[in-house]
């Protein structure tokens, strides 16, 4: 799930990153284009409720693509995001607009 609040007087979007319980994460990172990819720099935080949470400030305007890696070998899409897209790798990436 996104959760989006918008900065800066409307320049920047605080983005909220929210994996459901339902994956079962032991450990989850954000990964996407706002990172290059990097499956280290963006670690989720677990929450109440077994929900795990990123918060990343993205620019106004734009398209972003994402994924969740989870426990260390698995890849997730965000079924409530904003739309999706095609990846080489033959899936589907999630993709937030700000």
């Amino acid at each position: 799930m996104l959760q989006k609040r918008y900065l800066s007087q409307g320049k920047i979007c605080e983005v909220t990153f929210i994996l459901p319980p339902s994956i079962n994460a032991k450990s989850a990172v954000l990964v996407g284009d706002f990172n290059n990819w990097n499956k280290t720099s963006a670690p989720m935080t677990s929450a109440e409720g077994g929900t795990w949470q990123a918060k990343v400030n993205l620019n106004i305007g734009r398209e972003y693509q994402f994924r969740y890696f989870v426990n260390g070998s698995e890849w997730h899409n965000d079924w409530e995001a904003d739309k999706y897209v095609m990846n080489p790798y033959g899936g589907e990436n999630s993709v937030v607009i700000t």
